[in-house]
């Protein structure tokens, strides 16, 4: 019975290379592209969540060390230790002003931003596949379609072995762009989330950085 399965499976796997090997050169093209969309999707997935995972593990550690009274050359040294954390990130951008009141506010701003850009960063090509890649495959489905029409066209019978193989580009094209969308859709919207809450983090700690230097001006630069 397990020798019929592994038969079975591998003639399904050698008809799917089948098909892929014969299809016509359009859709081998899209065949193409959206293998190097799921392909980078891929990359781009793992590395954000390596990225977020760290920077989630580096605020935790900077959060651990904030304290009331807490020395602050002190946490800056441990902020540099900690460059993916946005808080920080923050934090250097105070210390390193050495200011108060417009010019720390808009360091901070700054900074904002630069944590912002970072978090979200690739998260659009991620977006871009899941909204791109089904109609890209359609667009294969649609041409091996109209190829089932030209082999009925041309022989005048719409027997199987005339539409099978248009059919079966078409089911591959449609089954490619399914496999690339689905993951960039699901990852752009956990990591989405993730980066969310490291953002709203900042928000609220930037206000809380103006009122430390603003109580302890000059202490930066001791």
């Amino acid at each position: 019975m397990e020798n019929l399965k592994e038969a079975l499976e591998a003639k399904m796997s050698a008809t799917v290379l089948e098909l892929v090997l014969g299809a016509g050169p359009v859709v081998k093209a899209v065949l193409v592209v959206l293998l190097m969309f799921s392909v980078v999707s891929w990359g781009i997935i793992l590395f954000k969540y390596r990225y977020l995972s760290m920077a989630e593990r580096q605020t935790r550690a900077f959060v651990r060390n904030l304290r009331p009274g807490a020395d602050l050359k002190g946490l800056f040294l441990q902020a540099k230790a900690l460059p993916l954390s946005p808080l920080a990130g923050l934090y250097r951008a105070a210390f390193l002003e050495g200011g108060q009141g417009r010019n720390l506010a808009a360091a901070l701003r700054r900074q904002e931003a630069v944590e912002a850009d970072r978090l979200h960063r690739y998260l659009s090509f991620l977006a871009t596949t899941g909204s791109t890649t089904p109609f890209i495959g359609l667009f294969g489905t649609v041409w091996g379609i109209m190829n089932s029409f030209r082999g009925i066209g041309a022989t005048g019978s719409a027997s199987l072995a005339v539409v099978a193989p248009g059919i079966a580009e078409a089911l591959v094209a449609t089954a490619m762009g399914l496999f690339a969308a689905i993951p960039a859709v699901v990852a752009y919207n956990y990591y989405l989330s993730r980066a969310r809450r490291l953002l709203s983090q900042t928000e609220g700690y930037a206000e809380e950085l103006q009122e430390m230097f603003s109580r302890r001006p000059g202490e930066q630069s001791q």
